[in-house]
């Protein structure tokens, strides 16, 4: 799971371990993935925690060394790596920010993916967490709107590439969530009428218990006041 050192990727992880779910943990800062992992563990079972910066293949495949030498199945991927950039139209968006947004939020699902096919088998399913913003725009968000279109347009085309193998894509859309994103994406956005973190980790974890024989495709969650 990428992401998993805080907000939904540490609830989903959390989540998972509650339900006696091994995992593998990664994110770019060794410090609070080091406290993520300590944290998960107290709720039992293994926790394999590597930092990566899912950006660069070379990292990610340093990671999936580690996963390969475990010798265990990889029965769930969980894409949640994402950042935001403050608000800036097109025309005073900063190249750097553009390219920093589309290698987290795109490119790394793409290389995660990829590198998790080598050792995924029928019955595994894949989550990409995405947001609403996969299907909507936001004046001033051209990178972040831009990612989650083309990582969802990703999740879809996989989705067909693989259900004759028997895996499972899921698109997950949640909606306002009072992670730290919104520091960065609007320091005033009014968080008492967002949903937390552990909401959309349930959903996710229901949804990966339904048999095999059912399909959820897209799981879209917003809070009861809709957008905000």
């Amino acid at each position: 799971m990428s992401g998993a050192n805080r907000g939904i990727g540490f609830e989903i992880a959390a989540a998972l371990a509650r339900e006696g779910c091994d995992l593998v943990i990664t994110g770019r800062q060794a410090k609070t993935l080091g406290q993520a992992a300590r944290n998960l563990e107290k709720l039992g079972p293994k926790i394999f925690a590597q930092p990566c910066d899912v950006r660069d293949p070379a990292s990610v495949d340093d990671l999936f060394a580690m996963v390969r030498h475990l010798r265990r199945p990889l029965d769930f991927l969980v894409n949640n790596a994402g950042i935001a950039h403050a608000s800036r139209n097109v025309s005073e968006l900063p190249y750097p920010v553009w390219r920093d947004v589309i290698e987290t939020n795109l490119t790394a699902t793409f290389l995660m993916t990829q590198a998790a096919l080598a050792i995924m088998k029928k019955g595994s399913v894949i989550v990409n967490n995405l947001s609403t913003a996969a299907e909507r725009v936001f004046p001033g968000s051209a990178a972040y709107c831009a990612s989650k279109h083309g990582a969802l347009g990703f999740t879809e085309t996989l989705r067909e590439e693989l259900r004759p193998k028997g895996i499972r894509v899921i698109a997950l859309l949640p909606g306002a969530t009072d992670t730290d994103l919104w520091d960065t994406l609007w320091p005033k956005a009014p968080r008492r009428k967002m949903m937390s973190a552990a909401t959309v980790a349930r959903a996710v974890v229901n949804a990966l218990a339904l048999p095999s024989d059912s399909v959820v495709e897209k799981l879209v969650i917003r809070p009861p006041g809709g957008t905000l």
